[in-house]
């Protein structure tokens, strides 16, 4: 039985919002591997997703938040032996770190830790906000050659695994595609950037962003010249939902993804790079995702097309 740690789980605050308590990601991937007791889950503040697909062969034996209230309520109602008082204290004497997204934007800081430890890391999405931040993240990974994934679960889904495997090699060549989804480009985007990846693969070389503050139409532009359209846009423009289509020349095919225990398909891939040291997705292939909803950002900024080396050189 593999012994995790979870890191900054039971709160949340989105962006430079307060830290309030509860969890979305952080009691997802808690309950996925320990289960909760239903009485006390009645008293958790804040979000508390119960997983509907429990993972066996692992268990989250540690819990930090910076809450050590809210840490504590969580630990008790999901079963987690005991609250670390620091990051750097819940990463002694476990298997693997999963570093949940809390928010910030920043939750990459904590994998600097681990990762010289040489202890195996997932690091929430998205990796970093900007493309020299997951860069930094990337260079450790690889200097210190620890297990590392990071990656958002809708790569994982069965919707999307189907995509690839059964539907894409009936579409012939697929030169147009287009994803949506809603809220930040960066933050949330890489959602919908992520199905493309997973169903496509990567080779995006510039960004163009003929959209407005709010509401991106981002092209992408790939090294196959392929072009894809990702559309993601705030909650006053458009509701939140994940779309991806694909325009082949033999066919056409739209998926909206089925959400179910999304979080419980990203954790499998997980243990499974502790099971086998294969890389699902290299953290390489995610710096790109990165920096190319960066370009994306910075495009309808400058207005112009950017190429993602301009991001990944730091030459804007």
């Amino acid at each position: 039985m593999r012994r995790l740690a979870v890191i900054s789980a039971a709160t949340y605050g989105y962006r430079d919002k307060p830290r309030t308590p509860g969890s979305h990601h952080g009691t997802a991937f808690t309950t996925t591997f320990n289960g909760w007791d239903e009485e006390k889950a009645k008293t958790i503040e804040g979000t508390f997703v119960k997983s509907g697909r429990k993972l066996e062969g692992a268990r989250v034996v540690k819990l930090w938040d910076p809450d050590q209230a809210a840490a504590k309520k969580l630990a008790d109602v999901c079963g987690v032996e005991e609250v670390a008082t620091s990051p750097e204290a819940a990463c002694e004497g476990v298997d693997a770190v999963l570093i949940i997204d809390d928010g910030s934007g920043a939750q990459w800081k904590y994998a600097t830790h681990p990762l010289k430890k040489g202890i195996p890391v997932f690091c929430d999405k998205p990796l970093a906000m900007t493309a020299r931040e997951a860069q930094a993240v990337a260079k450790l990974v690889r200097e210190t050659q620890t297990p590392f994934m990071s990656a958002s679960s809708l790569r994982f889904v069965p919707d999307i695994v189907n995509l690839r495997e059964v539907d894409l090699p009936k579409l012939g060549n697929v030169n147009l595609a287009s994803a949506a989804c809603g809220n930040e480009l960066v933050y949330y985007g890489i959602h919908a950037l992520s199905m493309i990846y997973a169903v496509l693969g990567r080779g995006a070389v510039s960004a163009m962003n003929v959209g407005q503050p709010g509401s991106n139409l981002v092209r992408l532009r790939f090294d196959n010249h392929r072009d894809v359209m990702l559309m993601v846009a705030e909650k006053e423009w458009m509701r939140a939902g994940y779309q991806i289509n694909l325009y082949g020349e033999k066919g056409w095919k739209t998926v909206q993804p089925d959400l179910t225990n999304l979080y419980s398909y990203l954790l499998d891939a997980f243990l499974n790079l502790l099971d086998t040291g294969k890389e699902s997705v290299p953290v390489e292939e995610e710096v790109e995702v990165i920096a190319a909803l960066e370009a994306g950002k910075r495009s309808l900024e400058l207005g112009r097309e950017v190429m993602l080396e301009e991001v990944l050189e730091g030459k804007i």
